[in-house]
């Protein structure tokens, strides 16, 4: 086991996210799965650079006519 240094105010505050019986290692555990499911949905769902599919049909059309 290791050992981290936090300050007594962020304890707290994960003190207030812990279930009745979890381990502060378990809380943290917790948060970093869901900091990373976050990322992921962010990621997945951020529209910048994109095109609608009308757009990009038509793009295609442009280059590539039927």
């Amino acid at each position: 086991m290791n050992t981290i240094t936090i300050s007594k105010k962020v304890k707290e505050q994960i003190k207030k996210l812990k279930n009745k019986g979890e381990s502060y290692s378990k809380v943290i555990s917790r948060l970093i799965k869901s900091a990373r499911e976050r990322q992921l949905h962010d990621l997945l769902m951020n529209t910048n650079n994109c095109i609608s599919i009308e757009e990009a049909r038509k793009e295609l059309n442009k280059k590539w006519p039927k």
